[in-house]
């Protein structure tokens, strides 16, 4: 989860010399390309068929389609804003993995739960004078794909390491990756600074596959509903990079709905499933 905080203002500073496509494709790209080496230096087997599916809804959640709708966000909403409204994250991947297993966590679950989502959407509206902005429709899009992705990567982890399910969910990206940077690169010129070089470095080695081999592996212990809670921590360490390292200086309310967030970790850690 610290890992995934910095993402968004990483993300922000990539986009100092990168296109929101060349952005997306070349951090899956890189990503995919250590994935590759890893998998290939261990001599890990190709997972076996019935595993494909859920590992190509990382793919595309996690590697394409979170990162994409992220980025593109970016370029009309602030980090510190897109950081609150991330955090209906963890309801949509407890929501999502309880179809996937048939499980039902408790009542008190998902009151906290949904209190914490409650408190985005409040924000998200009170900050768009009643209407959601074209950012926010993105950041909603890219909640729903990654909540597929961490869900289905959280399920997969009980059946192989954590760092081979985001592993294999890179490399089946890798065309795609390859695809868009191709395409982009040439319309969405490229300049480099050491801002850009930095964030892209960061998205690509950490938040598309360093971050996940420890979150996968965590979902694997505890569970994917208790563990994408946790996650409702990420909006006050975001909210702190973004005023650290980006100037940026949020909205009285962003911190408020923040720690009201917060607040819902302690009961859904405490609420029995």
């Amino acid at each position: 989860m610290a890992s995934f905080s910095f993402s968004l203002p990483a993300t922000a500073w990539a986009l100092d010399g990168f296109g929101p496509w060349t952005a997306t494709g070349v951090r899956g790209l890189l990503a995919g390309l250590i994935a590759a080496a890893c998998l290939f230096g261990a001599r890990v087997p190709v997972p076996a068929r019935q595993h494909w599916p859920g590992l190509l809804t990382v793919a595309a959640g996690c590697a394409i389609g979170f990162p994409l709708l992220s980025t593109l966000a970016l370029q009309t909403s602030t980090t510190a804003h897109s950081a609150v409204v991330i955090g209906l994250l963890p309801l949509a991947t407890a929501a999502v993995s309880a179809v996937l297993t048939g499980r039902r966590p408790s009542a008190a679950f998902w009151t906290a739960a949904g209190l914490g989502a409650l408190t985005v959407a409040a924000f998200t509206l009170l900050q768009s004078h009643g209407l959601p902005t074209l950012g926010d429709a993105y950041l909603f899009g890219a909640v729903l794909v990654c909540a597929a992705g961490y869900a289905q990567g959280g399920r997969l982890a009980s059946h192989m390491p954590g760092w081979q399910v985001i592993g294999w969910g890179v490399v089946a990206a890798l065309p795609v990756s390859a695809l868009v940077t191709a395409v982009s690169l040439p319309v969405e010129p490229v300049h480099l600074t050491s801002r850009a070089v930095l964030g892209m470095a960061y998205i690509a080695a950490m938040s598309q596959f360093g971050g996940f081999v420890m979150w996968y592996r965590g979902m694997a212990a505890i569970g994917v509903p208790r563990a994408s809670q946790i996650q409702l921590a990420q909006p006050l360490l975001t909210l702190a990079w973004a005023v650290l390292l980006l100037g940026e200086r949020p909205s009285a309310l962003a911190p408020v709905a923040a720690l009201i967030v917060l607040g819902c970790i302690v009961a859904t850690q405490r609420a029995r499933s």
